[in-house]
C-alpha cells in the first residue's frame, strides 16, 4: 500500500510560510510561520530544540484539526524511516520503528512476515509515532496491547528516554502523550507473536465477516483483507478521489458512562430501542457514539454549512466533503452534533482527534 500520509514530502523551502492543508487528511489548516522536514530522530530533535517559539509536531495529519489561523510558530514535518528487530525467539519477535514510518505500511510488513499481533489494526491512515499517543484501536484490537515501549525526547529534561509501555498510561483512546508537549514520540517497539494466524477476533462484525465465532483464529492475510474491506466500506482507508474519506476517522470517541448514567441513557432512549454498549473498565459501559449521533437525527450523509457533511459511509466521520471547505465549517458541525446529542440523550461526546487552534 502506499504511503497514506496527507502529503509524504514537502515543496516549501524551510524558514518559508505554509499552508498547512495539504498535510492533513481532512485537507484543512491555515498557515505555518516554518516548516521544517526531519527524516531521522535525531533531525526531529534537533528541529525540535532548535525551533524558536511554539512547535507543532506533524506526522500523517490523519488525527489533527488544524485552525484556519494556522499555527504561529514551528511545524516539524515528522519523516523518519525503518524497522528492525531488536529481539526474536521461536514464539514472539521485538521491532523497534520510527516514528514516521506509515502505519498501514508497517502491518503490511508484519502481516508478510508472519508476525501477529497488528492485523486488525490494517488500513488505519497516519504515522507508527501517532499510535501510542491515541492508543490507536479498532475491530478488537489496541496497540498498547503489543507495545513495550516508546522512545521520546523529554522536552523538559531535554533528554533522550525510553518510557515502558507500564508508564504510558494507556487507556481508551488515551495516553500520557495526548495532551502533553513534553514528549516527542522517535520510535516505537512493538513485541509481536511469530503466528500464521490472527490473535483471537474479539469483534462481532468481524467474526461474521470471516464466518467464525468470536474469539476463533483466521489466517493473517485473511484479517487483514477483510479488515480493509470493511474500513473502506465505511470510508475509513484514506481515497484522494472519495470525499468521504477526507475527514479525520471517527471524530467523537466512545462515551464511557457510569452505570447510573448508563441507566438515565436507557430512560431516555426508551422510545427507540436499546442503545448499543460493551462492558469497560471497572463498573463503567462504553456505549456507541455512531449510535447517538443517527438517533439524535444526524444521519449518513447530514450536510453542515460552508461544505461539510457527516460521512455518507459513516456517521462518525466528519469530512470536508467540497474539498475547499473551512475548518471554521467543520467545528461548527462537530458542535452542531455534539449539542444535539447532549439535548436528546444527555450524553456529552468528546472529540478523538488532537485539536490545534480550534475548538469545539
Amino acid at each position: 500500500m502506499s504511503d497514506v500520509y496527507a502529503q509524504p514530502t514537502t515543496g516549501a523551502k524551510p524558514d518559508s510560510e505554509c499552508h498547512l492543508a495539504p498535510y492533513t487528511t481532512l485537507r484543512l489548516g491555515g498557515v505555518a510561520d516554518r516548516v521544517v522536514t526531519a527524516t531521522t530522530a535525531d533531525d526531529i530533535v534537533q528541529a525540535v530544540r532548535e525551533a524558536d517559539g511554539p512547535v507543532l509536531v506533524l506526522a500523517g495529519g490523519s488525527n489533527v484539526v488544524i485552525g484556519d489561523a494556522g499555527f504561529a510558530g514551528t511545524v516539524v514535518l515528522v519523516r523518519s524511516r525503518g524497522v528492525r528487530v531488536l529481539d526474536e525467539d521461536d514464539d514472539t519477535v521485538t521491532v523497534r520503528v520510527e516514528a514516521g514510518e506509515p502505519w498501514d505500511d508497517l502491518v503490511a510488513r508484519t502481516v508478510a512476515n508472519g508476525w501477529s499481533g497488528l492485523e486488525c489494526l490494517s488500513g488505519i491512515p497516519g504515522s507508527t509515532g501517532a499510535t501510542p499517543i491515541q492508543n490507536v484501536g479498532a475491530y478488537g484490537q489496541e496497540v498498547a496491547e503489543t507495545i513495550t515501549g516508546v522512545q521520546v525526547y523529554d522536552r523538559v529534561a531535554g533528554t533522550t528516554d525510553r518510557i515502558a509501555a507500564a508508564d504510558c498510561g494507556f487507556a481508551y483512546r488515551s495516553s500520557i502523550f495526548k495532551y502533553s508537549d513534553r514528549w516527542v514520540v522517535l520510535s516505537v517497539d512493538f513485541r509481536l507473536g511469530r503466528s500464521p494466524l490472527s490473535g483471537p477476533i474479539r469483534y462481532a462484525e468481524l467474526a461474521r465477516s470471516l464466518g467464525v465465532e468470536v474469539g476463533g483464529r483466521v489466517p493473517l492475510a485473511d484479517a487483514r483483507a477483510t479488515v480493509l474491506r470493511l474500513r473502506a466500506g465505511k470510508g475509513m482507508v484514506l481515497d484522494g478521489v472519495d470525499p468521504d474519506t477526507w475527514s479525520v476517522g471517527s471524530f467523537f470517541t466512545n462515551p464511557v458512562l457510569d452505570r447510573a448514567a448508563y441507566e438515565r441513557l436507557r430512560e431516555r432512549a426508551a422510545d427507540i430501542g436499546e442503545p448499543p454498549a460493551w462492558p469497560s473498565t471497572g463498573d463503567t459501559v462504553k456505549v456507541s457514539a455512531a449510535w447517538l449521533i443517527d438517533k439524535a437525527g444526524f444521519g449518513k450523509g447530514h450536510p453542515g454549512l460552508g461544505g461539510v457533511a457527516i460521512s455518507t459511509k459513516h456517521t462518525l466521520a466528519l469530512t470536508n466533503r467540497s474539498g475547499t471547505a473551512t475548518t471554521a465549517a467543520l467545528v461548527a458541525l462537530a458542535r452542531e452534533i455534539r449539542d444535539g446529542v447532549q439535548s436528546r440523550f444527555g450524553v456529552t461526546l468528546h472529540p478523538e482527534p488532537v485539536l490545534v487552534n480550534c475548538a469545539i
